[in-house]
């Protein structure tokens, strides 16, 4: 018996250095999300976090800041979303599908 709890301990260590790894990836894998056809966009790592946007200038009108808003924010949501979606599928890869909250 103690061995096999040996053997999942040796299995845990190694899925949880794997994630480590998946999650440093992760990191430095960027998704893109545009809005307003492309004049808006952002970019959001694997970890949800955004790592750049860019303005079109014909976009910016001073008389409809709501409206420019509104583009960023769409962008900066969907490309979050699409990070969240790409950490999710690489980790269903590696965790079998497997659900562990506060994981990503």
């Amino acid at each position: 018996m103690k061995m096999d709890r040996n053997k999942m301990l040796k299995q845990v260590q190694k899925m949880q250095t794997q994630m480590n790894q998946m999650q440093e990836e992760l990191a430095n894998e960027v998704v893109e999300a545009a809005s307003g056809g492309g004049m808006v966009r952002a970019r959001a790592n694997g970890q949800g976090d955004v790592v750049s946007i860019s303005i079109s200038k014909e976009v910016v009108d001073p008389e409809d800041v709501e409206m420019l808003e509104d583009l960023v924010l769409s962008a900066v949501k969907e490309s979050i979303r699409l990070g969240r979606e790409m950490a999710e599928k690489r980790m269903a890869g590696l965790t079998g599908g497997l659900n562990f909250p506060g994981l990503f």
